[in-house]
């Protein structure tokens, strides 16, 4: 028997009726000794509670692990021993230990008892479970190890990437009851296609080579139950949803099992318990909202300028340009060639002086003969080996090795050689690549400890050095766009983006359930490379004719005769999404660049993202507020309806729009299912339409079909070429059918007055009945309400 099967044959009458004939409460934490075990339940609220088990009675009593930020509190907790078991209740919550019910104790049968001398589970038994008051199940422990790392489950080899002086490596996991009718979203990023992750399992962990695309671990999942659980462990995690009637949580290394249970009546409160417990998403610039336009890469100054001056010459919007690496002479120089950055600081003055902002990017890589490789070596302030040795990639990467931003001292002094040297020329924000870090920690040592312990850590570190030396050192919003996350990285002040993915249909289809499990994992800002960040192949000659003409292209496109077409899809797409960036590896990468048939499509959808940048805006503040993101899976808002529980590719933006890309190469029509409950309209036409069923849509290469709910308020601003001219309200679009609300939000959109109150909020309600739309707070349109306020379909 594998020791990790801890409900194999011993498992279940290992557990002891009664739990609680050692148990204490300290400070408001019930602590139950069981066996050679601890229990630990700790409130934070309500409606959270954190459960820790351990064979070490100090770790169990110990705090929680990295990401976690939030305060214990027991208020409106209460205890009470019976003889069913132990309960710890609340207005929000009833969690149970021992007592009857599904995984109770029985008599073992003999052949469990023949088996226990040979073969034993590594720890005593658990039965936990969680209710509301009114008695509806949430989650239920069925048991939990903390096995040795041994022959048998063949995973003595991690023994090896541990000190002697390290505390002792444990392999932890817990097993919870799986209903057949449960369903189970976020856990981060896994590009393999999937929403629903039950019956999949899960790699949790950063690993650029995963199938699918590069994949990151936010161990924070959300089910359809009215629960979310945080997986409180840094290391490489499995996740085995709905396997067997259970979901199984296994952890490379720990010293307890420690996890968070996050009861919501709604998706958005789970959210809401999230960002209590991991932080608050602050605002972003309002710049970064708009279009970021980057390219693999924009080799010199001059050639910056010329994109630049080509969108202010056509008038077309654009917020943020991109330096990406190599403008250095070495990896970790942090200088600029002179040759092709002559002047990076009068670049920055006239681009500024053009309403445009600047991204450029900070690589945490330095090889053995820059300038401060010995002044990190001495310090000792580099991932590394166990002899201290610098890890590196060799003999085929030859870009030197990561900085140990774990280490605090490591992380100041390298936010102040990117101020010194790269902010100063007068760059606004970063672009934190290889986050992950590059070098995988498996077998090296982390200021923090064993990097096959905090594994998955570094991303929250490194991004934590950028954004608090913003915090202090700049009046401006931080921006950092990261290619990893971890828990509570959303605090950071992050875009986080799905990496070096493929320029094929595939990928496309793809990039929507995994940017939609991102989101359910608690972090808003993603987004994407618009048409892929790999090279083009040489040839691509599709199944159906394409749909744009490449011919007036091909110095761009070369012989993918369907790329114009594919990059047109996803552009309309990214439209739609939190963030609107467009990168990749492509001679060029404006929207002029993929020929004259493509190009007013390219710009039609620039603009509308512009329109519509005032309803973007204020669901970034919504988000800051609550916790809740913008781009959601259509089961958080229609948990009813069980059409959408692994509907893949659709989404809503927000509570109004209902986004449906096209992601079929030559398709002029598809499908689309609008969720039952409220009628929709299409928002090219006005055609109001009945939901709860399936209908075709006609999608020419233009249009990207696009629906609005019923009882939505659509703010719409007057066109601007950048977020550092004033946008005026031009629009305020209702789409009748039911009541309606929307707060709609404005500030300076570049400094932390918004986190003194001093912005502008306007509160928007429509009376469905009454036909009247009313508001209170700030005034944000200069007209008339009846010369602003457009009711569709009268």
């Amino acid at each position: 028997m594998n020791v990790r099967r801890y409900l194999a044959a011993l498992s279940a009458f290992l557990l002891v009726p009664c739990l609680a004939a050692t148990a204490q409460v300290q400070d408001g934490k019930i602590v139950l000794e069981h066996g050679n075990s601890t229990i630990v339940l700790e409130p934070y609220a309500p409606n959270i509670l954190r459960v820790t088990l351990s064979l070490l009675k100090d770790q169990a009593l110990a705090g929680p692990g990295y990401g976690i930020v939030g305060t214990p509190s027991a208020e409106g907790w209460k205890y009470e021993h019976t003889d069913d078991g132990d309960i710890y209740t609340s207005s929000r919550m009833v969690v149970k230990l021992g007592g009857g019910g599904h995984g109770a104790p029985h008599k073992p049968i003999q052949t469990q008892v023949d088996i226990s001398k040979f073969f034993g589970g590594s720890t005593p038994g658990a039965n936990i479970s969680f209710s509301t008051p009114e008695g509806k199940p949430l989650l239920h422990l069925l048991g939990w190890s903390q096995s040795v790392p041994n022959h048998k489950d063949g995973n003595s080899g991690i023994l090896a990437d541990r000190r002697s002086s390290d505390a002792p490596f444990y392999q932890v996991g817990a097993s919870f009851a799986s209903p057949d009718d449960e369903h189970y979203y976020g856990l981060g990023q896994n590009q393999q296609g999937l929403l629903d992750y039950r019956g999949h399992q899960i790699d949790c962990w950063h690993d650029y080579n995963a199938s699918g695309g590069p994949s990151v671990c936010v161990p924070f999942l959300v089910t359809n139950k009215g629960y979310g659980v945080i997986w409180d462990n840094p290391s490489r995690t499995t996740i085995a949803p709905g396997f067997n009637e259970q979901t199984r949580w296994t952890s490379e290394v720990g010293d307890r099992v420690s996890f968070f249970v996050i009861a919501g009546k709604t998706t958005d409160e789970i959210y809401a318990g999230y960002r209590q417990l991991t932080g608050a998403t602050p605002l972003l610039p309002k710049a970064a909202y708009g279009y970021i336009q980057c390219k693999q890469r924009y080799r010199s100054q001059a050639e910056v300028m010329a994109v630049a001056k080509g969108y202010r010459e056509r008038h077309l919007p654009l917020d943020t340009i991109v330096v990406d690496w190599f403008y250095y002479t070495k990896m970790g120089q942090m200088d600029f060639d002179p040759t092709l950055w002559p002047d990076p600081a009068a670049m920055n003055e006239e681009l500024h002086k053009m309403g445009i902002q600047t991204m450029v990017s900070v690589w945490p890589r330095f090889v053995p003969d820059s300038r401060y490789y010995e002044t990190i070596l001495k310090n000792g302030w580099f991932e590394h080996l166990a002899d201290g040795t610098p890890t590196d990639g060799l003999p085929y990467d030859r870009a030197g090795s990561d900085i140990d931003t774990t280490n605090p001292d490591a992380a100041k002094w390298y936010w102040d050689k990117i101020r010194e040297n790269i902010l100063s020329k007068g760059f606004n924000s970063l672009w934190a690549d290889e986050t992950e870090p590059d070098l995988p920690p498996q077998g090296s040592y982390f200021h923090v400890g064993p990097g096959t312990q905090y594994y998955n850590t570094y991303p929250l570190f490194h991004t934590a050095a950028l954004y608090d030396g913003f915090r202090r050192d700049t009046p401006h919003r931080a921006l950092i766009l990261s290619r990893d996350a971890y828990l509570g990285i959303q605090r950071n002040g992050v875009i986080v983006w799905s990496s070096d993915i493929s320029p094929t249909w595939d990928t496309l289809r793809r990039q929507i359930p995994t940017g939609l499990d991102f989101t359910a994992s608690g972090i808003a800002n993603w987004s994407n490379d618009t048409g892929g960040w790999q090279y083009l192949p040489g040839e691509h000659h599709p199944a159906h004719p394409p749909l744009l003409n490449p011919s007036d292209a091909r110095d761009n496109v070369g012989g993918y005769d369907d790329y114009p077409e594919l990059y047109t899809r996803w552009f309309e797409y990214a439209s739609f999404l939190p963030i609107f960036r467009t990168h990749g590896s492509r001679n060029f990468n404006e929207v002029w660049s993929y020929g004259h048939e493509a190009e007013p499509i390219l710009e039609k959808y620039l603009k509308l993202r512009y329109q519509i940048l005032p309803y973007i805006y204020s669901l970034s503040y919504h988000t800051y507020e609550t916790g809740a993101p913008s781009m959601r899976a259509l089961f958080m808002d229609f948990p009813d309806d069980p059409q959408v529980t692994d509907l893949r590719d659709e989404y809503m933006l927000g509570p109004a729009f209902l986004v449906a890309p096209i992601t079929e190469q030559g398709a002029t029509s598809r499908k689309v299912y609008l969720p039952a409950g409220t009628d929709w309209y299409n928002y090219w036409t006005n055609e109001r339409i009945k939901g709860g069923q399936t209908i075709a849509v006609n999608a020419p290469i233009d249009t990207l079909p696009l629906f609005v709910r019923a009882g939505s308020i659509l703010p719409l601003g007057e066109p601007i070429e950048s977020t550092s001219q004033t946008q005026k309200i031009a629009r305020l679009r209702v789409y009748p059918g039911a009541d309606a609300d929307f707060t709609l939000y404005d500030d300076d959109g570049t400094t932390y007055a918004y986190e003194k109150g001093e912005d502008r909020v306007t509160r928007l309600h429509w009376d469905d009945a009454a036909g009247m739309l009313h508001h209170t707070g700030a005034k944000s349109w200069t007209g008339s309400d009846a010369e602003v306020v457009e009711v569709v379909g009268k």
